[in-house]
């Protein structure tokens, strides 16, 4: 009976049970009684769909619906989620540490970058106003300084009186330049001045076995020797720079041949020991001219002048003019680089140490009373000259006594011309930039060696300004303005501001904004600032306006080298000392039917023919680029960086662009 018993109440409970959940339900479907405090259950249904669609995103690896933005999810103490997923992790640290790190940073840059954009615009805006109030009041040196042509006319050999003619030194300096020899060593050898008053003075410094030996001679006992030497090395005493040296010589020139056993100092060490020979200390003035300058016959008699009734000038420079400028669309844009150059920061710079000049220096000058040499102190009776321009390397002329007062040709830096200019300068020397004085030369016509002339010149500047401040900091006779003036717009600006703000704004920062919309570019500082800049270059360049659009782009990817060569030179890096002589082609690369090849053929492997850094370059703007285009963002840069990665990519090919239309 107990168990009877119990049996009943067992099934009595869960009966009771079962009518109450059926009652509750029930109640529920009916709308249920109001303030009941237990959440209703969901349907069956509803919670295996929501479980086939956790399954799902776990078969194709995608993070729950609850891990998206917006949801309420909770992670597991590890980091991770429940089901496995941690992309959104990563993607909230990435935006966190993009929005807290990267995007402040390179804000940062945007604005360093806009105060030395204003700093171009500026110095531009300033030189471009000075060189055209020079042109337009026609202020030539011959009008502000004292020029009165040399007694006996044109100075040819058949003047009796040679005693108004002082010794002049001409210093060719080479280096494997079989192609230009001949035309250098011609048009030194060809200058009007007397012969018995002129030495030509070559510094070969070539390695080559092709230079070494005699070409001309086509004998078959030659050409075996040749073959032979070029094969096993072996370089034999038939020079060819040493024998046209002889041609001129027996031609009555009085002409110089001094080779040296090894290259140390490069350029500015056979420089140094040409001026300490015998001969070489009896000029008063050197005349220095690269292996591809030629200047015109009357050279000495138009700049010499100014050195001979000017006591207090140290130079006086002339400007390049270039016989391959239409050679290839590379030549053409470095045409416009380097008349704005010459039009623009020579003349301006000038005019600007007018402004501040040297003083405090000593000047030389000669009494007409009794014909000796005295040093006096600058008075209001004797005013130093107003101009100054530096040296640019070759077609100049040089008093010997300027030279070894600022104490001779130094091998420290790879810009030797700009460091005896400086070092100059310090001493008091004056200058004169003569630009009605052409001398022809020959500009770099392949993309290689073009980019190792502007890296020697970027890096050798940026060194020298880490060598120089200092120097100019505790120069004596030079007031603040003047320290001033020549740490920051000779070196700052022109050295280092310029490259960073080319690379490092337009190459870097504003590809990276368009994936960085916390990035904030001011349209003045992406837009007005180089427009401006380019209108300052096309007001002294009209003839090359329509040159302009592939300037703007060709500096924008040289600004690369140049900028990695201001770095090198900055914190003098491995290769900051490094000189590469800069191939030219002579009568080769000037001739009408003469065409460089798009793609230079070398014997070099594929990775050598090609450039990897410009290659890759390309890469990563056509990946902005295209980002940009697909995720239209504030703004869209998409046009400019397809653009400048396209002029990357060709000069990654070495494509220099002989056609027609573009020349």
């Amino acid at each position: 009976m107990a168990e009877l018993g119990s049996l009943l109440l067992h099934f009595y409970s869960r009966s009771s049970s079962s009518s109450s959940a059926s009652t509750l339900r029930a109640g529920q479907s009916h709308g249920g009684r109001r303030g009941s405090r237990r959440p209703p259950l969901p349907p069956p249904r509803r919670r295996r769909r929501g479980r086939r669609r956790h399954h799902r995103c776990r078969r194709l690896h995608l993070p729950r619906p609850c891990c998206f933005p917006g949801a309420n999810c909770q992670v597991a103490s590890d980091g991770r989620h429940p089901s496995g997923g941690d992309w959104s992790s990563w993607r909230e640290a990435w935006l966190r540490v993009r929005s807290r790190a990267v995007a402040p940073a390179l804000q940062v840059a945007v604005w360093a970058c806009m105060v030395m954009s204003v700093m171009l615009v500026v110095e531009a805006t300033y030189s471009c106003a000075v060189s055209l109030g020079v042109k337009l009041i026609g202020w030539k040196p011959e009008r502000r300084f004292k020029w009165e042509p040399l007694a006996g006319g044109d100075g040819d050999e058949e003047i009796g009186d040679t005693a108004a003619y002082p010794m002049v030194m001409v210093q060719i300096p080479m280096y494997n330049e079989r192609e230009v020899y001949k035309l250098s060593i011609g048009a030194a050898c060809e200058l009007r001045w007397p012969k018995e008053r002129l030495i030509v003075q070559v510094l070969d410094d070539s390695t080559d076995p092709i230079t070494k030996l005699d070409c001309l001679d086509t004998s078959c006992a030659m050409w075996f020797l040749k073959q032979f030497s070029s094969i096993f090395g072996l370089i034999f005493r038939l020079n060819l720079v040493e024998t046209e040296c002889e041609s001129w010589a027996s031609k009555g020139v009085n002409i110089k041949y001094v080779t040296r056993t090894c290259r140390q100092g490069f350029k500015a060490g056979a420089l140094k020991k040409g001026m300490e020979l015998d001969y070489a200390k009896q000029c008063e003035y050197v005349a220095l001219f690269d292996a591809d300058h030629q200047p015109e016959p009357d050279f000495l008699l138009r700049t010499v002048p100014f050195l001979i009734h000017n006591q207090n000038v140290a130079l006086v420079q002339a400007r390049w003019v270039f016989v391959n400028d239409r050679v290839n669309l590379l030549t053409r844009v470095q045409r416009t680089f380097m008349d704005y150059h010459f039009k623009v920061e020579q003349e301006a710079g000038s005019t600007i140490f007018s402004f501040c000049s040297f003083n405090g220096a000593y000047l030389k000058y000669i009494d007409s009373t009794d014909n000796q040499d005295r040093r006096i102190s600058p008075s209001p009776c004797i005013q130093p000259s107003k101009r100054c321009a530096f040296f640019l390397g070759t077609a100049g002329v040089w008093r010997a006594e300027a030279i070894n007062d600022a104490g001779g040709w130094k091998d420290r830096t790879i810009v030797e011309d700009m460091d005896l200019a400086v070092r100059a300068a310090l001493k008091g020397w004056k200058f004169i930039y003569a630009g009605d004085i052409r001398v022809n030369s020959e500009l770099p016509s392949t993309y290689e060696a073009y980019c190792r002339q502007q890296f020697r010149w970027a890096c050798g500047g940026a060194n020298l300004f880490r060598k120089m401040t200092w120097e100019v900091l505790d120069a004596k006779h030079m007031s603040a303005v003047k320290k001033f003036y020549m740490i920051y717009s000779f070196f700052l600006v022109r050295r280092v501001v310029v490259h960073t703000v080319a690379f490092v704004l337009y190459n870097v920062i504003i590809p990276v904004s368009v994936m960085i919309p916390e990035i904030f570019l001011p349209v003045w500082g992406v837009a007005y600032v180089p427009t401006a800049l380019a209108i300052v270059t096309a007001m002294r360049n009209p003839e090359n306006l329509h040159m302009m659009p592939f300037w703007i782009f060709f500096e924008g990817a040289m600004s690369m080298h140049r900028f990695r060569a201001a770095v090198v030179g900055l914190l003098e890096l491995p290769e900051f000392n490094q000189w590469i002589v800069t191939e030219k082609l002579g009568n080769n690369g000037v001739q009408e039917n003469c065409e460089v090849p798009l793609l230079q053929k070398t014997k070099k492997r594929s990775r050598k023919r090609i450039n990897l850094p410009e290659i890759g370059f390309a890469v990563f703007l056509f990946s902005c680029a295209s980002y940009n285009l697909v995720f239209h963002g504030k703004t869209s840069y998409y046009i400019n960086l397809y653009l400048q990665g396209l002029v990357f990519f060709l000069l990654g090919l070495n494509y220099t662009c002989t056609c027609r239309c573009c020349l």
